[in-house]
């Protein structure tokens, strides 16, 4: 079963749940255009989860879901709070989501967690999960270590589960790729930072439109927090004080609200400019409609040649 079939949307897409950028009114956005939304409860309190929450339902009829990082200081309460609001898809990243997985079900929630392996893929589906996102580390923000090549197909052997892969998707040919995996569908992050609808500022989009083929790279690995970033001022300073040894506590310091300033401030020299290595392949900003419809037409075009040239 497509990811759209499971879900009740009209492509196999899930919008990523990035912080400070999937407010409620962008995860309405995107699933007006006919992806799921997600609000990204990272960067929120619980006030203005709820908020965000209320405002997405005002502004799209359709499923919508919520991204909850479970090391949030307020990760129970906000788990607690996606049940009482019957938010349709919950999905999870830092953190095991089991405890919460029965509550989120009997409110008639799905749940998707975010894995990096294949033994928390396998540990969640035991734990009642609904599907699993397996996310590569081409993608940007927090990352893991396998690459979405490799670790999708061995998730898909090892559960019985829709899997959904991530990192690394931003055309046809990516997503006709997902599928030939094992994916049921594929979720979307950097191509959707450059889309219309997308509330990041300005200089945010401009910088992954300048950027190339290389010009991403994975911070904090010493520090045991790997986050994909653009290259710029403020990346190659971390990387020069994690040469010199500097210690997790200075380096989060360093950090300290640099993923605000790059997106509301558009400070995309000395702010966290993430984003994942498909920041390449985007020239232009484009309505979120022509985003998922380029995707899923040109999927359907390579796939076409391919059957032609068997």
């Amino acid at each position: 079963m497509k990811l759209n079939q499971f879900l009740g949307i009209r492509y196999p897409f899930i919008q990523g749940g990035m912080a400070h950028i999937a407010t409620g009114g962008f995860a309405a956005a995107v699933s007006n255009a006919g992806a799921l939304g997600l609000i990204g409860a990272g960067g929120m309190g619980l006030a203005m989860l709820r908020q965000q929450i209320r405002l997405c339902k005002s502004q799209t009829q359709h499923p919508f879901g919520v991204n909850i990082m479970l090391m949030h200081p307020e990760a129970e309460a906000m788990a607690q709070l996606v049940a009482e609001e019957q938010v349709p898809v919950v999905t999870t990243g830092a953190g095991n989501p089991g405890p919460y997985i029965p509550m989120w079900k009997a409110a008639g929630a799905k749940v998707l967690p975010v894995i990096p392996s294949v033994a928390l893929a396998k540990r969640m589906a035991a734990a009642g999960a609904d599907a699993v996102i397996a996310e590569g580390t081409e993608a940007g923000g927090h990352v893991g270590e396998l690459t979405t090549m490799a670790l999708v197909p061995q998730v898909a052997d090892a559960v019985d589960i829709p899997v959904v892969a991530a990192g690394g998707i931003a055309d046809g040919r990516q997503l006709l790729a997902a599928f030939a995996l094992g994916a049921a569908g594929v979720q979307l992050g950097t191509c959707l930072l450059v889309s219309e609808e997308c509330p990041v500022h300005e200089n945010y989009k401009a910088a992954i439109l300048k950027t190339g083929d290389t010009g991403t790279v994975v911070t904090g690995r010493s520090a045991g927090v790997p986050v994909r970033i653009l290259k710029n001022k403020m990346a190659r300073e971390y990387i020069r004080l994690e040469k010199a040894g500097a210690d997790k506590m200075e380096l989060e310091h360093f950090t300290l609200g640099s993923l605000r300033r790059a997106v509301y401030e558009g400070d995309a020299q000395n702010g966290s400019v993430m984003a994942g290595q498909v920041a390449g392949q985007l020239s232009v900003i484009q309505p979120l409609s022509e985003i998922f419809e380029g995707l899923y037409s040109g999927y359907l075009a390579r796939l076409g040649q391919l059957e032609q040239e068997r």
